[in-house]
């Protein structure tokens, strides 16, 4: 943590990064936007216009021209151009660990509101994972959007932190805290799927980045019960649903997708038309390479 912006006792590398970070976000969703040509090839320039973007706001949206194809390598391929190799075999899942974010109603999707068309809040992905399977990235590729609905809001997670950070320092301390956020053990038909898992909402990884583990869920979460916690959590809740020049909104439209270190992220509710809406979407246990 030595000479760390996200050292507390180090307010003037904060400060100066900061600084830095703020220069340099994007204020406005077409400042995220590349226009590219196949994402299962990527021209070196196309590479280099995504990552740019992904060094300033950790997330990037590619405009494609590949249609409603619903060829699964196009997430699989672009994932691997930014050495996103370690995918996250999560419940629900198709065998190639990527899934298909559609409408279902099986028993083994419907309890879960991604593959229904509810509306989903504020959340980073695997937010329920145990720290060794962290998801430090997040791909998503639009094959066919809905008819009405389905758009995301985005955030910077490092803006996140930064807005909290400069309500209260304490805010900080308490959302770095092992024990602030706990999910619930998981049972299916009284069998233990997932056991608890706590963690922090932020946290600084080995390689010094940033990352953050969140959901706005109402049930089935324990917050670290004391007065500080409390008070951050509420900040941070606010600052989520209030309107700043890092927030973004806008919907993948067919051939588009969502290149991201999982910043957090929420999706409207929406309506199918003939075609079913569906999304495929990657987790990795990586972090995009060069960001």
């Amino acid at each position: 943590m030595m000479d760390s912006p996200f050292d507390l006792a180090n307010p003037d590398a904060y400060e100066r990064w900061r600084e830095r970070k703020l220069a340099q976000a994007p204020t406005e969703l077409s400042d995220l936007l590349v226009e590219i040509t196949d994402p299962r090839c990527l021209t070196d320039a196309e590479h280099e216009a995504i990552l740019a973007r992904c060094r300033r706001a950790n997330m990037a949206i590619y405009i494609g021209r590949t249609g409603d194809d619903p060829d699964k390598a196009i997430p699989a391929a672009l994932g691997a151009r930014f050495g996103l190799n370690r995918l996250d075999h999560n419940r629900g899942a198709d065998e190639d660990a990527i899934t298909s974010l559609t409408v279902q109603t099986d028993a083994q999707h419907r309890e879960y509101i991604p593959y229904s068309n509810r509306p989903i809040d504020w959340h980073t992905d695997g937010y329920y994972n145990s720290p060794e399977r962290e998801i430090l990235a997040l791909l998503l590729h639009c094959v066919q959007p809905a008819e009405t609905g389905g758009e995301n809001a985005l955030l910077d997670h490092e803006i996140a932190y930064i807005l909290v950070r400069d309500q209260s320092p304490d805010f900080i301390r308490a959302l770095m805290h092992p024990q602030c956020m706990t999910i619930p053990a998981s049972y299916v038909d009284g069998e233990q799927m997932r056991p608890d898992q706590s963690g922090p909402v932020f946290s600084v990884r080995s390689d010094g980045q940033l990352h953050m583990r969140y959901t706005n869920r109402a049930r089935n979460i324990r917050w670290r019960d004391d007065a500080v916690t409390t008070e951050a959590v509420t900040s941070l809740k606010a600052m989520l649903k209030s309107e700043t020049p890092w927030h973004f909104k806008g919907r993948l439209e067919s051939g588009w997708g969502l290149v991201s270190n999982n910043v957090p992220h929420t999706r409207t509710g929406f309506t199918d038309g003939a075609a079913p809406r569906l999304l495929y979407r990657a987790r990795y246990y990586d972090r995009i390479e060069g960001s």
